[in-house]
């Protein structure tokens, strides 16, 4: 594991599409009065009467809310309901109710939302210490990640597989806290996310049925089928993250009222719960994933960044960039002395190589065993540019080509 410096800068993090500009309000016409009020109840605020057929009057949740509501139109039927919509919206924008942000947000870009709520011990007035905000924050970019990863392939265990692309594809998820600290709700953009959200709901679905099978007839078969329905390594951990030193744990996802109810979904999402005697059951699946995970066949084709060995002559150890032939940044690979010798002269004159190989689950997918075939790949000039600039940035290549262990 590597660490990042402590006087380094942290890399700039892609805000949400809505972030820039979720406390201006879009334009009346540009909203369904039918998804404001929608979004409205799921966020808490509470219908207190209003013209019935043609218009709403809403508070938000919490204490003294009572002094501030909105009138939100039904419909487009009637002449001031632009007005009102209007007026809706700013009002909004100015509240100072947490919720006005995320029907906002919701508005400006329509997002699938994912909710976990875990049972801890509060502090007081109903707060809950930094520590569980931390655990929650944790548990839930695991799950994500693991919902992600379920998205692109299935497979009981990812390691390294897919993860950079998995991990790209949160970078328009917005994650906020709910008031207590014991909740945490997640915006999705329909656009991006939704093959995320949904194959998300399903593995969680599918881990507590497989759970529910396990704790009734002692056997781990269900799992074996659950990975089809997304559930993993990955999952089983982010849930043991999740439940652990709490009395319990729910998941709920809402589908985006814009964007509607996703083919073979429900309406309302059930809430997905578990509990601490799950914890056992969850632990043993995720190690019976990691390790009957098989390794795979492979041909990569990728650029030599690295290479060591004992002595000047024999085998040696080298290490590639995947360019191409698997979903890994980098292997490692022992290779003989006349393939080494080949990797070698490649990476001088700027060419990747194509090797053959089974990637081993051991590890994380990140080593090759049986590596045979080393052969130089033409590339284009540009590639080839780019891979001779990376070797003048990597001098100490030619000092660690021939250095000990």
């Amino acid at each position: 594991m590597t660490h990042r410096p402590i006087g380094e800068a942290l890399r700039p993090v892609r805000p949400h599409p809505a972030e820039a500009f979720w406390n201006d309000p879009p334009p009346p016409d540009q909203v369904d009065p039918a998804v404001l009020g929608a979004l409205l109840r799921r966020h808490g605020w509470q219908r207190r009467g209003g013209a019935a057929g043609r218009y709403g009057r809403w508070t938000p949740p919490g204490p003294g809310g009572g002094g501030t509501s909105l009138l939100v139109p039904e419909n487009r039927a009637f002449p001031d309901s632009d007005d009102l919509l209007g007026e809706a919206l700013v009002a909004l924008a100015r509240s100072a109710s947490p919720s006005a942000r995320d029907v906002l947000l919701a508005l400006a870009v329509p997002s699938d939302e994912i909710h976990w709520w875990r049972d801890v011990p509060t502090g007081p007035v109903g707060a809950a210490p930094w520590t569980v905000e931390e655990q929650t924050r944790g548990a839930a970019r695991q799950m994500l990640l693991a919902g992600a990863l379920a998205a692109r392939a299935r497979a009981g265990y990812y390691g390294a597989r897919h993860r950079r692309a998995a991990a790209a594809s949160l970078e328009n998820v917005l994650v906020g806290a709910e008031p207590g600290g014991r909740g945490l709700a997640a915006f999705v953009p329909v656009t991006t996310g939704r093959p995320l959200a949904v194959r998300l709901h399903e593995a969680l679905c599918a881990a507590r049925e497989a759970i529910d099978y396990q704790r009734a007839t002692g056997g781990m078969d269900a799992f074996d089928a659950a990975v089809e329905a997304g559930v993993s390594h990955e999952l089983t951990e982010s849930l043991v993250a999740l439940v652990r030193g709490t009395e319990g744990a729910r998941i709920t996802v809402e589908w985006s009222p814009a964007a509607g109810v996703p083919e073979g979904g429900a309406n309302p999402a059930e809430p997905v719960e578990f509990s601490p005697g799950d914890l056992p059951v969850l632990r043993e699946a995720g190690a019976r994933y990691l390790r009957e995970e098989p390794s795979v066949p492979v041909r990569l084709t990728g650029a030599v960044v690295r290479m060591r060995r004992s002595g000047p002559r024999g085998a040696g150890t080298v290490r590639l960039r995947v360019i191409a032939g698997a979903e890994v940044p980098h292997v490692r690979m022992t290779l003989d002395e006349e393939s080494y010798r080949i990797a070698g002269q490649a990476h001088i004159v700027g060419l990747p190589v194509r090797v053959h190989g089974r990637l081993e689950s051991r590890g994380g997918f990140r080593r090759l065993t049986d590596a045979t075939g080393v052969v130089p790949v033409q590339v284009d000039e540009a590639e080839r540019d780019r891979l001779m600039k990376s070797l003048q940035e990597n001098l100490d290549f030619f000092e660690e080509a021939c250095s000990e262990d």
